[in-house]
């Protein structure tokens, strides 16, 4: 009787040793647990114009004209995801009281500002994107046809949480309108 709880044991515990350790890929909800998107160190702009190309895809079907990468704009959506995570909040302010005006004058962009898009998550880029794009004021941003030009950046922390940003502007017209009789 020993031997046989012995054989019985023995061939229990390999028979788990195979299987290995497999960690659930489903929440308590019965959903796909999310897995962490890690951004390599030069990975930066290939990011950017993915976004670019995928903004400007959306763009064309609504009719409107494709945005211009601007370096100035990016800047100024770098500065503010890195602020962000230093405040560990998603908003649109500074922490030392800057608006998304205030930061892309800082930069240099004269042109107008049309609007910024933030987000705090673990997706990537274009999950950020679609999410944008359910929500009427960040789809508005993004669909603006008066927007010329676009600055895109992140931050990503240690832990993989991303702080993405969104900014697009346009040129202030130097053209006067002259009415003639």
């Amino acid at each position: 009787m020993k031997r046989i709880s012995f054989l019985l044991f023995s061939a229990a515990l390999a028979l788990s040793a195979c299987g290995g350790s497999q960690q659930s890929t489903l929440a308590p909800d019965g959903k796909p647990l999310p897995k962490v998107y890690r951004i390599g160190a030069n990975e930066g702009p290939k990011i950017q114009f993915r976004m670019l190309d995928s903004v400007n895809s959306l763009r064309q079907a609504s009719g409107a004209a494709p945005l211009q990468l601007d370096a100035k704009l990016n800047a100024a959506a770098a500065t503010h995801s890195r602020d962000m995570s230093v405040q560990n909040r998603p908003w649109h302010f500074g922490s030392d009281g800057s608006s998304p005006i205030d930061r892309v004058r800082r930069v240099g962009y004269f042109g107008q500002l049309k609007g910024e898009n933030i987000s705090e998550t673990y997706e990537t880029e274009l999950e950020t994107l679609g999410a944008w794009m359910q929500d009427q004021p960040t789809r508005d941003v993004i669909l603006d046809k008066t927007a010329t030009h676009m600055g895109f950046s992140y931050f990503q922390e240690s832990n993989g949480k991303i702080w993405w940003t969104l900014v697009t502007g346009a040129p202030i017209s130097n053209t006067i309108n002259l009415a003639s009789n």
